[in-house]
């Protein structure tokens, strides 16, 4: 009973202190002489700002981080201009550059493309008579570079388009070789389907081999034959595989020398290859062999040098003179065999029934 008395004098104790400190927090809240005066209250924040710094470092403010931006990377319309205008330049100088490239039609039948501007460089391509191509320069051993890649040699091509004519840029060349210009036909049904060409890019892929010339006395002459022929020749000889084809056939296209007379002197005047002078000093035609050790003989680098010797003599020392049959060829240059010419003869029809 006592304790429950007391229990309850502790609660109206709690109350009335409750009530009471409520009271007194409402009354000064709501006094309006506890309010301070707009002046003072001017005055105070003056105070504020006019105070001096404190000269001791304060702990820097926690700054909340800011989220990363990506930069627009979307060109604006004056980036996007000033892009344009180079390409816009380079379309300009590529479209000035193609203008240029002349145009020539190609007169052999077949005529192979090279990959570089020499008579021995690999063949990557054939065009055929009645192409046309893009040329866009001439170099100095009369070479055609057409647009796109690729050489032919200009002597079987001729111009169609004066006004774009390339000018010629000087660079080493080798000298051409006939057979650029292929003595062969197409097959029946790829000469009536095959449509003439309009770029310098055209595939022959169906050929045959035309018959060659038969030889003739006259040194002078056409021979028709093709490297492929000429190799057939030399076949089982110590002058195949020599490269000599291209030479023989050049020394024919550049002096008119056929090619059968050539071959025939060579192979006499050799023993198939196999004779000492074409052994120590590549000399193929006994070229100057006017003592019996052939001290005097010339030597050549290689056998082709030697067959261009061979081409340059005959042409200037004899058909420039008017040597123009074998056998009259054989008064001058071998003068000591009667048989000489016979000799020569009878290689050349044995060469052409291998064929």
């Amino acid at each position: 009973m006592r304790k429950l008395q007391i229990h309850k004098l502790f609660v109206y104790l709690l109350s009335v202190t409750l009530i009471l400190t409520l009271g007194m927090n409402f009354r000064i809240f709501a006094d309006p002489a506890h309010e301070p005066a707009p002046d003072k209250m001017q005055a105070q924040a003056d105070t504020y700002v006019s105070s001096p710094v404190p000269t001791h470092k304060l702990a820097a403010p926690a700054i909340n981080a800011v989220p990363t931006v990506k930069p627009n990377t979307t060109p604006t319309a004056k980036q996007a201009s000033q892009t344009a205008k180079p390409t816009v330049a380079a379309a300009a100088k590529t479209a000035t550059v193609k203008q240029a490239a002349a145009e020539y039609e190609v007169t052999a039948y077949y005529l192979n493309v090279r990959m570089n501007g020499y008579s021995t460089s690999q063949i990557r391509d054939i065009v055929k008579k009645g192409d046309i191509l893009k040329v866009v320069r001439t170099t100095a051993g009369g070479w055609l570079q057409l647009e796109g890649g690729g050489y032919v040699h200009g002597g079987y091509a001729k111009l169609v388009s004066p006004s774009a004519a390339p000018a010629s840029q000087p660079v080493t060349t080798a000298a051409t070789s006939r057979s650029d210009a292929l003595p062969i036909k197409p097959a029946v049904a790829a000469a009536k389907s095959a449509p003439k060409a309009t770029n310098a890019v055209v595939k022959v892929q169906t050929l045959e081999l035309e018959e060659p010339n038969q030889p003739k006395s006259a040194v002078k002459s056409d021979s028709g034959l093709s490297k492929e022929h000429i190799a057939a020749i030399l076949k089982n000889t110590a002058l195949a595989g020599q490269g000599l084809e291209e030479v023989i056939l050049a020394v024919e296209e550049e002096y008119g020398i056929n090619a059968y007379f050539t071959i025939a002197v060579m192979k006499l005047e050799s023993g198939n290859g196999k004779s000492k002078l074409a052994k120590s000093k590549n000399n193929l035609f006994g070229l100057n062999a006017i003592d019996g050790k052939h001290h005097k003989a010339f030597s050549f680098k290689t056998k082709g040098d030697s067959v261009r010797k061979f081409g340059q003599l005959i042409s200037k020392s004899y058909l420039g003179k008017g040597y123009t049959t074998i056998e009259k060829i054989a008064k001058k240059y071998c003068p000591a065999n009667p048989k000489w010419p016979s000799l020569v003869s009878r290689i050349m029809k044995a060469d052409y029934r291998k064929l």
